[in-house]
């Protein structure tokens, strides 16, 4: 499984970050790419305590049968419901977005999983620090598959 604390990992995530410009578009999905972006630096900063969401109670029902699945080998389906506290404005700057999550992916790495948040994800519940890694490097592949990099 790819990983964020592998270090090809993220260097491969980060490559295909530097591919995205100001003008990528999507394939799917109602998020510009700069939305995107800052959604994923969030997505990350949430995996590091940084930001503290409490479990929704849907997840307490039904996380035990998704999680397998979003931890497994497949890569995540398009078009997936995004909670509102994770969707960002239109007029989001690219750059600062873009400089924002690079920074995030790095502090990730650089913190190993001492840095990885204790509180569960407010969807699938609680993680590991390497299901922490997992999920978000399949999250950004999401992402960065949704604007063909």
């Amino acid at each position: 499984m790819k990983s964020l604390f592998n270090s090809s990992d993220v260097s491969e995530i980060l490559e295909r970050i530097e591919k995205l410009t100001p003008e990528s578009q999507r394939k799917w999905g109602k998020m510009n790419v700069a939305q995107m972006l800052a959604h994923c630096n969030k997505s990350t900063e949430t995996a590091m305590g940084k930001n503290y969401m409490k479990m929704l109670f849907i997840g307490r029902i039904i996380a035990s049968f998704l999680k397998p699945k979003v931890l497994g080998e497949q890569p995540f389906g398009k078009n997936s419901p995004t909670d509102k506290s994770y969707i960002f404005p239109e007029d989001s700057n690219f750059e600062i977005e873009k400089s924002k999550v690079i920074a995030s992916i790095n502090s990730f790495f650089e913190g190993g999983p001492s840095q990885c948040t204790t509180y569960p994800h407010p969807f699938f519940g609680k993680f590991t620090p390497e299901e922490w890694a997992v999920f978000q490097w399949k999250h950004l592949d999401h992402h960065l598959r949704q604007f063909g990099v």
